[in-house]
């Protein structure tokens, strides 16, 4: 049993080795695949954040790339969007120690019980594990539920779990919910009771990869540097907070995700009957917000959505668009999505970014003609295959 046990270990350490080998020895000056940190540039100090009324008029997209010479400055670069992101728009993200963090499995369940002073938040979710394959399984994680089509993910090696995100704020726009200052993320954040949905969802998000590294491949069978997260509609934009205040996350696919997701405020705001930074749902934001950049006001924001997509370069990021609803404003999506490749697109990795919009389909049902794009950023970057990302760029 002992050199069973063993010959298992080295297997798995094998497995382990040969993906470590493709998420980090790539060519020489080519930004990393995935971090196993958060945020890698946690350190950098906090911009300055002026009052909303002294804020410069920028009437296009801010420069996503503004003081950007080499791939070097991009982290503390990303740490500004970041930052003014969470000011402005969606409130605090709180960053947790290791020892508040405490993981266990029971079964296929991942238990994570996260403590903040005298509270404790536990979080729960279910591994479905492939039947093909061997251990550590890549895994792609859907917020509040995978709306993928399940036939991109049998016959692979991927395991899938969700997110549950009412476990940390339970604001949903039907049926009963708590408000501010009611969540279970405000017992142990209760000077953030202001927050907007998103950076609680996204911090609960990112407490559940804490305790996938805190237990390892061999009890939990995953592969940290294998995560996927993807979302539609609502969840889509929680799925693309999610995957760009996170760097262990290697491919992000929001599908969907409307006004305050992908697509730019500034330019929905010159739009019809879409919604605009007026019109959202603000749960889900800073109340601050559209008091301060309501109307034309939206000119004074400091970044936008563009800033929000690029933050999770030098990672994967696939945007899924729908035409036929209007209310999503895919071609503001699009007008952000061009924007924010240019910031791949400097570093020579612009196979790691692709939006894909087509019509003809009822909203969070993937169309067949859209599988080939998607499946071929599972492919490339969750399970290291070839595939061609090189121009996955449609409307």
């Amino acid at each position: 049993m002992k050199t069973c046990r063993t010959i298992k270990r080295l297997c798995l350490g094998l497995a382990m080795t040969a993906w470590a080998s493709v998420v980090t020895a790539q060519p020489a000056g080519v930004p990393p695949l995935v971090y196993g940190q958060e945020n890698t540039g946690a350190h950098f100090p906090k911009p300055d954040m002026p009052a909303a009324s002294e804020l410069p008029v920028i009437r296009d997209l801010p420069d996503a790339l503004a003081g950007v010479s080499s791939f070097g400055d991009w982290e503390k670069k990303r740490n500004e969007i970041a930052a003014q992101i969470q000011h402005y728009g969606i409130g605090e993200k709180p960053a947790v120690k290791n020892e508040q963090v405490k993981a266990r499995m029971d079964g296929d369940t991942l238990i994570v019980d996260v403590t903040v002073g005298n509270e404790t938040l536990t979080l729960r979710s279910t591994i479905n594990y492939p039947q093909v394959g061997q251990p550590p399984y890549a895994l792609m994680i859907g917020t509040s539920m995978l709306a993928l089509p399940r036939q991109l993910f049998e016959g692979r090696p991927i395991a899938t779990m969700n997110f549950h995100e009412k476990q940390v704020n339970d604001y949903g726009q039907w049926g009963q919910h708590h408000e501010r200052g009611e969540h279970n993320f405000d017992r142990l954040y209760p000077n953030l009771k202001d927050n907007g949905a998103y950076s609680e969802w996204a911090w609960g998000f990112s407490r559940l990869i804490d305790g996938l590294q805190q237990l390892g491949p061999e009890v939990t069978k995953i592969d940290t540097k294998r995560i996927g997260v993807s979302g539609c509609s609502y969840a889509g934009k929680m799925a693309l907070y999610c995957g760009a205040f996170d760097e262990r996350v290697a491919l992000t696919i929001a599908q969907e995700p409307g006004g305050g997701g992908a697509a730019a405020w500034r330019v929905s705001h010159t739009m019809e009957g879409v919604e605009d930074l007026d019109r959202t749902d603000y749960h889900w934001f800073l109340e601050s917000q559209r008091e301060n950049f309501h109307g034309d006001s939206v000119y004074q924001l400091p970044y936008d959505q563009h800033e929000l997509c690029a933050m999770v370069c030098p990672r994967a990021l696939l945007l899924l668009g729908n035409p036929d609803y209007q209310w999503l404003a895919d071609s503001s999506m699009w007008v952000s999505a061009q924007a924010a490749r240019k910031v791949w697109k400097r570093f020579g990795i612009a196979d790691r970014m692709g939006c894909s919009i087509v019509a003809g389909h009822p909203h969070c049902q993937l169309p067949e003609n859209q599988w080939p794009e998607v499946q071929a950023f599972i492919d490339k970057f969750l399970l290291g295959k070839e595939a061609d990302t090189n121009n996955i760029l449609r409307y």
